[in-house]
């Protein structure tokens, strides 16, 4: 970082911590969680700091590009971001109420910020601002694997789409991002992760650090895409899809009974793939 740019960072650092905290910006503008919108605001920013360095060295600590944050309520995650340099962080909130609280962090990010208020589901991140692009978020929990199989079905046509995706999801999502074969998380979710990427678990957060508790643990997971040459197999994602629901839609059945759904030819699959 040259001397002008530390200094612009130095400025725009000092004006984010004199901001008022999270909880007494919730308490000012009225705003608490609505269940409808899968909201449990995560207000530690030890926390939040600890996701945003994660981020950073998932990237191998390049910030430039953009960053693409889902559901930042507060603004916790978000100013974490920024105090780790990341250049440019556009937020998209569908909850008005949160866009107007988060005015002043806009303000105070010297343009770094953008908040764009949408329902996530209907955006292609990748068009928000230049590449590389990195996804870095605190997922609702009722979209949050709605979301991820969407970004990943970009990846399966675009390698390049996302240099990395660091999400905070139920844990139980997160081991089945994670889960080997044989295990009972393995599933659709398991094989188009792994197909397209490298996913590890990094750390599990309490239900106690969020607002309100929610009935379950947290793990946050990170994502870095093969390259498509490095791919563990070759196929379609259409080829994957189909075969992947035939597998795990009834996991109760024989193999050789699932995959009947696949057509007559199915056993000769199965032979020819040498599985008795």
């Amino acid at each position: 970082m040259n001397e002008a740019a530390h200094s612009n960072y130095t400025e725009r650092a000092k004006r984010i911590n004199a901001l008022p905290s999270l909880s007494e910006l919730l308490n000012f503008h009225e705003l608490k969680p609505t269940k409808a919108l899968g909201q449990n605001f995560l207000l530690d920013l030890n926390l939040t700091n600890k996701i945003a360095r994660l981020a950073l060295s998932a990237n191998g600590g390049a910030t430039e590009g953009t960053t693409i944050e889902i559901g930042p309520g507060p603004g916790g995650l978000t100013r974490a971001l920024l105090l780790h340099d990341f250049v440019r962080v556009v937020a998209i909130e569908k909850d008005r109420r949160a866009v107007g609280l988060l005015q002043s962090l806009i303000d105070a990010s010297a343009n770094c910020l953008a908040v764009i208020e949408a329902d996530a589901l209907s955006i292609n991140p990748t068009t928000l601002g230049p590449a590389p692009h990195r996804i870095v978020a605190n997922l609702p929990y009722n979209i949050g694997t709605a979301l991820l199989t969407s970004w990943l079905t970009q990846l399966a046509l675009d390698p390049n789409a996302y240099d990395n995706i660091t999400v905070l999801l139920q844990k139980e999502v997160v081991n089945r991002l994670v889960a080997k074969p044989g295990s009972k998380a393995f599933g659709r979710l398991s094989v188009l992760t792994q197909w397209l990427c490298r996913a590890t678990s990094a750390f599990e957060i309490p239900a106690s650090a969020f607002v309100p508790p929610p009935k379950v643990v947290s793990a946050v997971a990170v994502l870095t895409p093969h390259p498509s040459d490095q791919r563990p197999f070759d196929c379609s994602l259409k080829a994957l899809s189909t075969v992947t629901a035939a597998l795990f839609n009834q996991r109760r059945k024989m193999l050789r009974q699932a995959i009947k759904r696949l057509g007559s030819h199915s056993l000769e699959i199965l032979t020819q793939s040498g599985i008795d």
